[in-house]
């Protein structure tokens, strides 16, 4: 049996039989009357306390692994087929009644998105409680204590007096600990985590690796861990499973995976890891290498062409931005608060530039962007795009001015018409500004779907036919429809896999060095900003805290969050996991505000030729 890459870990798979082990795993769907196989041929086993790690992208079979084990696959859309043995337990044989005792009591499973889990209409702490007297047949009483107990293991602040509150009373962050509680509150001797932290912010992503790893050497259980980022991988696993079109390609120690990797999709997926530092002493951004998954061979990426325009005037001029949003209350709607969403933002952006806005979610980085472009109502400041006025416009001015400021959004998905083909959602906002005629514009659509990587006939097709990167591709060609001169880019590579996240990115600076297109890149994602950003600006509860060149605020940080942010990017090395950060409990601080609040006048000073860091207070202490 393969081992762990630890030393404790090692000599338990010496002594001991796996924990859970999974051979010859097939599973199949029935579609037009014949079973096709999703997940083929998987063997693999866990030790006791040892981490293995599933990775893949998107439809390489991962989660249906991990729901075949748990047997949730249909009986009548599924079959499931080979042996999965749970401490020498045949699970595939288990009548149903035996197998639901199993589920939550031996086996314990959180998801990607925790509040599709949770029921919204209960209390977080009757939910957790439910499972203890079901699994464990407490009382009401001992299973109440029992959950305030787990509620204070997982970190949640005051765990006693939101015991009585709803799921939609916590952030992302804090339900997935509400997640992580209720998998352990029967001590499962496996846990299943399922995309986990995929949909958190990197600090809170942080927080939640280092509680599960925490988690894990105090219970000494198992985990099964499954993700797409290589990352998070080096961070939490002692194994790797790498599965690509439902088989496991390659499974090793995970020291030897970075270190060595035998089949070339694992290659890819290394080279597709964007690595925080790997731009020291490039001033401009760099495209991301790219391995083909087939061959092995690679690219050789080099800088992008300096197209940042040396006009006196930049593009986009931004002065005083303030966007708050009134909260009512009361028979008459009487305003009580309002969230100070952004507060008096600042910045400027030339052409052929990208400049990043990063922060946490809820820090108002995506109501920046749709304030610049008024799809949001700002209160007070000043827009200028080549020195027109655009909060100033209304009506037929500004749908004329907006051809040349566009935005792409996270979910192309959800972007997309889904009763529309593709060629007539690009050629939409052609038509609609009476710029070309439908011949016009069946030419104009063909020559957009090559340019973002497509091809011409694929403008006949509708969204659910293409996958995730080539949707956000398609979103990009109706983006530059109109021939924009800046693009705001808001979480627009956020949801895809890492290796279509490269492409995408590689895509936009092609675009970019060819169009000379301005973007404001909204992200959170460190690692990624610094590969094709020229210049970043830090935002924390509404305003920028820190702005300046890529490589000079990435290189010397000076505000305490801009460290924070940096401090919590996963490293792909696993030489570096043995490193035990602090699992803090603390949450981004709410914008709301009470209605007659004055924000204080804010002091910057500059460390160095454009970079400018807020000065900050006792609120940014030592242990903040």
């Amino acid at each position: 049996m393969s081992m762990g890459i630890s030393g404790a870990n090692q000599v338990i798979a010496d002594t001991q039989s796996p924990v859970l082990s999974v051979s010859g795993l097939t599973t199949s769907f029935i579609r037009e009357r014949e079973w096709i196989p999703v997940v083929r041929n998987v063997s693999f086993d866990i030790a006791p306390r040892e981490t293995v790690a599933i990775v893949g992208e998107s439809g390489s079979g991962k989660s249906v692994t991990a729901l075949s084990i748990m047997r949730l696959i249909p009986k009548e859309s599924g079959r499931i087929e080979g042996r999965v043995t749970l401490a020498g337990r045949e699970l595939l044989a288990l009548p149903e009644a035996d197998m639901k005792d199993i589920r939550g009591n031996d086996v314990a499973m959180i998801f990607q998105e925790p509040m599709t889990s949770l029921n919204p209409v209960l209390t977080i702490g009757f939910q957790i409680a439910e499972a203890l007297v079901q699994h464990r047949g407490l009382s009401r009483v001992a299973a109440e204590a029992e959950t305030i107990r787990l509620l204070d293991r997982v970190r949640i602040p005051a765990a006693k007096a939101r015991f009585h509150e709803h799921p939609h009373r916590f952030s992302g962050g804090m339900r997935q600990r509400v997640m992580i509680a209720m998998a352990l509150a029967c001590k499962p001797k496996l846990l299943i985590a399922d995309e986990p932290t995929t949909a958190l912010d990197v600090t809170i992503q942080a927080q939640i690796l280092e509680l599960l790893k925490e988690l894990q050497r105090e219970e000494g259980m198992s985990i099964l861990f499954i993700t797409h980022d290589m990352g998070v991988v080096a961070e939490i696993a002692d194994r790797t499973v790498v599965m690509y079109g439902g088989q496991a390609v390659e499974t090793d120690a995970i020291a030897r995976i970075f270190a060595a990797p035998a089949h070339n999709y694992t290659r890819a997926l290394l080279a597709a890891v964007p690595r925080l530092g790997s731009m020291d002493g490039r001033a401009r951004p760099m495209r991301f290498p790219i391995v083909d998954k087939v061959t092995g061979t690679s690219d050789e990426p080099a800088e992008t062409p300096d197209t940042v325009s040396t006009a006196e005037r930049p593009l986009l001029e931004v002065a005083g931005l303030t966007t708050r949003f009134p909260i009512r209350s009361g028979l008459f709607g009487k305003v009580s608060g309002r969230v100070h969403a952004v507060e008096n933002v600042s910045f400027t952006l030339r052409a052929g530039e990208t400049l990043a806005l990063v922060g946490e979610s809820g820090c108002g980085k995506s109501t920046t962007g749709r304030s610049i472009l008024k799809l949001t109502e700002p209160d007070a400041g000043t827009v200028l795009i080549d020195g027109q006025d655009v909060l100033a416009m209304n009506g037929r001015t500004l749908r004329d001015f907006r051809k040349h400021m566009q935005i792409v959004f996270q979910d192309p998905f959800a972007s997309l018409n889904p009763r529309m083909s593709v060629g007539t959602a690009i050629a939409a906002p052609l038509l609609a500004n009476g710029l070309a005629t439908a011949s016009q514009a069946r030419d104009k659509v063909a020559d957009l779907l090559v340019r973002v990587g497509l091809t011409a006939d694929m403008a006949a097709r509708f969204p659910h036919e293409f996958s995730g990167g080539q949707r956000q591709r398609i979103c990009i060609a109706r983006a530059l429809a109109l021939g924009p001169k800046l693009i705001v880019a808001d979480e627009a590579v956020s949801a895809l896999d890492v290796s279509v996240k490269a492409q995408v990115v590689n895509l936009m600076l092609d675009l970019q060095a060819g169009m000379g297109l301005a973007y404001l890149f909204i992200s959170h994602d460190i690692a990624v900003v610094e590969r094709m950003s020229h210049r970043v600006a830090v935002m924390y509860l509404g305003e920028i805290v820190e702005i300046g060149p890529r490589a000079s605020v990435f290189g010397n940080p000076q505000h305490p969050y801009t460290k924070k942010l940096m401090a919590a990017v996963p490293v792909p090395d696993p030489s570096r996991r043995g490193t035990r950060r602090e699992a803090a409990n603390d949450e981004i601080r709410s914008p709301v505000r009470a209605p007659d609040y004055q924000p204080p006048v804010r002091q910057y000073r500059e460390v160095s030729p454009g970079h400018v860091v807020q000065v900050w207070g006792e609120e940014w202490s030592a242990d903040n």
